[in-house]
């Protein structure tokens, strides 16, 4: 072998069959996590000193965080969410199918009934409800109802029709998308098959619409009970507006506000939970293995073995 042939060999040849070193691979370092770690935890820890270091009472707000008319206002603004997002659910439906109407007339409507409420403020429209006795003076149903408007609208009808109406026309826009995503191949195979647009809409469409339209409909549903705060303005007696009178008669305005705001963290939380769970039925069949759920996850940690792998 002359010696370019030589030079030309590999330095160092594995034996045969022998197994090939392993590789050391050595992480990137990233100092800039640690540098806004640093900076985050030590913002949070000033925040936390001045609060604390405030002239706040933070212990006015446990003697009254179970106060009975804090647990009353707490219930009326989960029934005021409630029946606003029922007004709201069904009239967005019936928006939703008007707007996809060929009829011209239907869908004009209700394309201005979504641009109306989804233009104009939410406390705008309940200040317009409660005032509109300077253009109907009287309720007159005939032999049904008779009355004056002041007595009529009171402030639990005034906060339905404002928080409800205005929600029906965001519902009209997130039912319409929902019916949009199921293919039209579905309705013309039910309406082959002698269905009615009607039972087509209750039985093929609107099944399958509810996994895009569940999700948008819980944020709403969470933005409703932030939403309800507003009522206050027209004498409605919510969790806001309880915590606010107390506050004024026992001259701790900002304590009771901190007792709303943790109210509202409690029951958005809960509405949270409740809003997973529902997207997660809706999404059974569209994946082939949902992943686990929190409840789940723990189980599998605590069961698992000390020291060994899951």
């Amino acid at each position: 072998m002359t010696p370019l042939s030589k030079a030309n060999e590999p330095a160092d040849t594995a034996p045969a069959g022998a197994a090939p070193e392993a590789v050391k691979a050595i992480p990137v370092r990233h100092p800039g996590r640690y540098v806004s770690a640093v900076v985050a935890v030590a913002l949070l820890g000033a925040i936390v000193y001045a609060f604390s270091q405030g002239k706040i009472e933070w212990g006015t707000i446990p003697s009254y965080f179970f106060d009975d008319r804090v647990l009353t206002g707490v219930g009326k603004t989960l029934e005021l969410t409630v029946l606003s997002m029922v007004i709201g659910v069904v009239g967005g439906i019936v928006l939703a199918v008007m707007r996809m109407s060929k009829n011209p007339v239907t869908s004009t409507i209700a394309w201005f009934y979504i641009w109306f409420f989804r233009g104009t403020p939410v406390l705008v429209q309940l200040f317009i409800w409660f005032n509109l006795g300077l253009v109907f003076e009287y309720i007159n149903l005939g032999p049904i109802y008779k009355d004056y408007w002041s007595s009529f609208m009171t402030p639990l009808l005034t906060a339905l029709l404002g928080l409800g109406l205005n929600e029906a026309a965001y519902m009209a826009e997130i039912c319409r998308s929902g019916l949009l995503a199921v293919d039209e191949g579905q309705t013309e195979a039910a309406h082959a098959l002698g269905m009615s647009h009607a039972k087509t809409l209750r039985r093929i469409v609107i099944p399958q619409a509810m996994r895009v339209i569940v999700p948008p409909t819980g944020n709403e549903v969470i933005n409703m009970l932030k939403t309800t705060s507003l009522v206050s303005a027209v004498q409605f007696l919510d969790l806001f507006k309880v915590a606010s009178d107390i506050g004024q008669t026992s001259a701790s305005t900002v304590e009771m506000y901190f007792l709303a705001a943790a109210w509202y963290l409690i029951l958005t939380s809960i509405f949270s939970v409740g809003q997973y769970y529902i997207e997660r039925y809706y999404a059974r069949g569209t994946s082939r293995a949902l992943p686990p759920t929190p409840l789940q996850r723990l189980r599998i940690v605590v069961g698992r073995p000390k020291g060994g792998m899951a």
